[in-house]
C-alpha cells in the first residue's frame, strides 16, 4: 500500500512538472527565473506556476483539519503567475530599508540575512511589494488565499505536498502527529535559511512550516460556496474581519496539522511576530 502510495506522488509530481514546463514554453520563460533591479541585482527567485484548476480547502477527516478549511470547491486560473520560491529574505527586505523611510522592524537575536523576514505585518509587506513592483517594473503583491494553497499544492491533494507524513527534513515545525518522529518535538525552535529545505514540484520551498505567510484575503470563518477564480481575493463586509488577514503555511512554532496545505488563520493586517513572514506574486502577461 505504501509503494502504490509514493507510485502516486511520484506520477502526480510529474505531470506537475510537465505542466510547468508546458506553460513556460508557451510564455517563453524558464521555470524558475529573477527580474533585474535598476542596480543591475537579481530580484527574488520566481517559480512559474500553470494554469489550471484544484479542489480548495481541507479533505474529510485530515488531522487538525478545520471548519473554517470547509467547504472544499472548485478554483480555476485562466493565466499562469509566479511566485517568490521562498518567503522574502532578511537581506531582500533591508535592501527596501536602506532605500526608503520605510518603518524599521522590532530587531531580535536573529540577524542571519538569509533568515526569512519578521516582526512585519501585512501593511509592510505591501510596502515592498509596491517598491518591488517599482525597482523591477513588474508587478508584484501578496498573493490570494487561492493563489497560495494552489502553489503550495502543486497538484497534490493529500495533506502536504510531500504526502500525508511528513520528515524533519523536509519541515521545519514544532513536530507532533503526522511527523515520523511521532508526538516528540523535533522543531528547532526558530526558522531556517529560505530555499533550505526540499522544494515542491513547482520548486516552492518551505511552504509548511518556517514562517506563517500574509495573503491579500480578509479572513473568513469558512469559504464561500461555488466555483470561482483564483486570483480574486476574499474582501469581507465584517468590520472586524477586514482587518485580518488570512495566513498559510504554518511556522517552526507551529505543529504539523497547522502547516497542511489546506490551513489557514487569522491574523491581525498590523500584527508583527517571530513566526510571521510573507512570500509574493508577481503578475505575467500572456
Amino acid at each position: 500500500m505504501q509503494l502504490a502510495a509514493a507510485a502516486d506522488r511520484a506520477e502526480s509530481t510529474d505531470a506537475s512538472v510537465e505542466r510547468q514546463a508546458e506553460a513556460a514554453r508557451a510564455l517563453a520563460l524558464p521555470p524558475r527565473f529573477q527580474d533585474r533591479m535598476p542596480d543591475g541585482t537579481a530580484s527574488p527567485e520566481l517559480a512559474l506556476i500553470p494554469p489550471g484548476g484544484f479542489w480548495m480547502g481541507s479533505r474529510a477527516g485530515e488531522h487538525g483539519a478545520r471548519a473554517s478549511e470547509q467547504p472544499r470547491h472548485e478554483v480555476r486560473f485562466t493565466r499562469a503567475f509566479a511566485m517568490t520560491r521562498g518567503a522574502i529574505r532578511r537581506r531582500e527586505y533591508l535592501a527596501f530599508l536602506h532605500a526608503t523611510e520605510h518603518r524599521r522592524p522590532r530587531p531580535y537575536s536573529w540577524t542571519n540575512p538569509e533568515f526569512p523576514m519578521f516582526n512585519v505585518s501585512a501593511n509592510d509587506a505591501e510596502a515592498y511589494a509596491a517598491w518591488l513592483s517599482e525597482q523591477t517594473g513588474q508587478t508584484y503583491r501578496l498573493p490570494t488565499e487561492a493563489e497560495w494553497e494552489y502553489a503550495a499544492r502543486a497538484g497534490s491533494d493529500q495533506m502536504f505536498c510531500f504526502g500525508d507524513r511528513i520528515r524533519r527534513e523536509q519541515v521545519n515545525c514544532a513536530g507532533g502527529l503526522h511527523c515520523t518522529r511521532g508526538w516528540f518535538l523535533c522543531g528547532l525552535g526558530r526558522p531556517v535559511e529560505v530555499m533550505s529545505l526540499p522544494p515542491n514540484a513547482w520548486g516552492l520551498c518551505e511552504v509548511h512550516g518556517n514562517v506563517q505567510e500574509f495573503t491579500q484575503d480578509h479572513w473568513s470563518e469558512s469559504y464561500p460556496g461555488g466555483a470561482r477564480q483564483g486570483d480574486r481575493p476574499h474582501r469581507s463586509l465584517n468590520a472586524k474581519h477586514r482587518k485580518l488577514r488570512a495566513v498559510r503555511g504554518g511556522s517552526w512554532f507551529d505543529p504539523p496539522g497547522a502547516c497542511r496545505s489546506g490551513s489557514r488563520a487569522p491574523r491581525h493586517e498590523n500584527e508583527f511576530d517571530l513566526n510571521l513572514g510573507f512570500r509574493l506574486v508577481r503578475e505575467i502577461s500572456s
